[in-house]
């Protein structure tokens, strides 16, 4: 493909590509471009997918961070017997071994991929991933185990940053943040089905059947990634590797106030959903006593972000990103606020846990892709560095957050909460400083390298 540099991919409602200016003005200051932008003569793609197939196929590779999490999360206590683990909160380190991995790929695969183009970096990745789920099936000790589940995560990092950088390639503003809802309602299909199915391959076979799956959905990945997927990157606007360009691209990101500012913000919104995935388990089963109805519950908790991403695509365009995503932060502090009035109870009933959890993470699902789209708005021209940053940070943020406050695990549901309700505050805090203290204010400027 070939657009100005000043241009981005859209699409009309039946999927047909167009060319939209994407950088005169803030996408919060006037509907997104790609509503209001005439058709433009544009390079049809080589495979010319459609727009169905072009977010289900993204919302395929950056579901597989979330299947290789949560399709795992009824093996733990196999894996902890397996591995012979004295203390039950060593379980933790299956996801946070993976997380770690994670965010050390991601700061390499951005600056590679706007070198060389999107699709070759997805593909290695792919291919390191299929790796280490080979290796954390055949592990002999837990070592290995958690070394082939850190692969498995280094693997993960490139379809997840270039996903993003995909669609930004393609998208702005608004359009990007209704896209990345789209995206986001499907892949939070994959944690709704990932425990039940899970629980399905143990009912079956050993555990590590689990992880010879998540194989074979990366050689699945991989496959349709290389038949389907145009390159994005137009060679004109490629950088070179070196110090100069890197630290170049660098500080366009890093000195960005609304990029750095929602990046921050999203560290403390991922430590919040990493909190909650690497303690569901023990709080559902261990202390709700649910069992194997475990994935039931996780499911009808994920269900709910899944309708507030469909809720964010419809309104976004109308509202802006701005408007919804501070409105939901602040509903999202006061549902904490009910549980602290409560004093952040023990052991609630589970009715009313699971209402909290619904609550917070509807919230989360109006949040969290408009703080992506925000962040990556100014960072056109360097998208794939952008996303690397915002990726590699946010997941580390959230992997440290998480870990943190799973650690502090004692039996009850008090820490979660806890630290639930001091992660929403500091993002509120990294919101009010980088919007200079005005909330819902359409005031940035589009950024001249966008």
């Amino acid at each position: 493909m070939s657009f100005a540099p000043e241009t981005c991919l859209a699409y009309e409602r039946n999927g047909a590509p167009r060319a939209v200016s994407c950088s005169k003005a803030s996408a919060d200051q006037q509907r997104s471009s790609s509503m209001t932008a005439q058709p433009q003569p544009a390079e049809r793609i080589s495979t010319d997918i459609g727009f169905p197939e072009f977010v289900a196929l993204i919302a395929g590779l950056m579901a597989l961070t979330a299947l290789s999490i949560d399709v795992m999360l009824p093996a733990l206590p196999s894996i902890a017997a397996a591995y012979k683990m004295a203390d039950a909160n060593q379980r933790q380190l299956v996801v946070t071994a993976y997380l770690i991995g994670f965010a050390i790929g991601q700061p390499l695969c951005g600056p590679v991929s706007d070198r060389f183009g999107r699709k070759p970096v997805v593909l290695a990745g792919l291919c390191i991933y299929a790796i280490g789920s080979v290796g954390a099936t055949l592990a002999p000790d837990f070592d290995s185990f958690l070394f082939s589940r850190a692969a498995q995560g280094l693997g993960a990092a490139s379809p997840r940053i270039m996903a993003m950088a995909i669609v930004r390639d393609r998208f702005a503003g608004r359009a990007m943040a209704r896209v990345m809802s789209f995206v986001m309602m499907v892949f939070i299909i994959v944690p709704i089905l990932a425990p039940a199915l899970g629980e399905g391959m143990l009912a079956l076979a050993a555990w590590r059947w689990i992880f010879g799956f998540l194989a074979l959905a990366g050689l699945l990945a991989l496959l349709w990634t290389m038949l389907r997927l145009p390159e994005t990157r137009d060679r004109a606007n490629r950088r070179p590797l070196s110090l100069g360009a890197l630290g170049s691209a660098l500080r366009i990101v890093v000195t960005d106030r609304c990029s750095i500012g929602y990046t921050v913000a999203l560290g403390f919104m991922f430590g919040n959903l990493m909190t909650y995935i690497g303690s569901s388990q023990q709080i559902f089963v261990d202390l709700y006593g649910l069992g194997p109805l475990f994935p039931v519950a996780f499911g009808v908790i994920a269900c709910f972000m899944a309708l507030s991403s469909l809720v964010n695509s419809r309104l976004v365009m109308r509202l802006g990103m701005r408007r919804i995503s501070h409105a939901a932060l602040l509903a999202y502090i006061g549902v904490c606020a009910v549980m602290a009035a409560a004093g952040y109870p023990e052991h609630p009933p589970l009715v009313l846990f699971c209402g909290f959890l619904a609550a917070t993470f509807f919230f989360f699902g109006l949040t969290v892709p408009n703080f992506n789209a925000m962040a990556m708005e100014p960072l056109g021209r360097v998208a794939g560095m952008a996303s690397s940053v915002l990726g590699s940070y946010s997941t580390a943020a959230g992997a440290f957050f998480g870990w943190f406050v799973g650690q502090a695990f004692d039996g009850t549901v008090r820490p979660l909460q806890i630290g639930f309700s001091a992660l929403a505050m500091l993002t509120l805090a990294a919101v009010l400083i980088t919007e200079r203290g005005r909330l819902f204010v359409q005031h940035h400027p589009a950024a001249p390298h966008a």
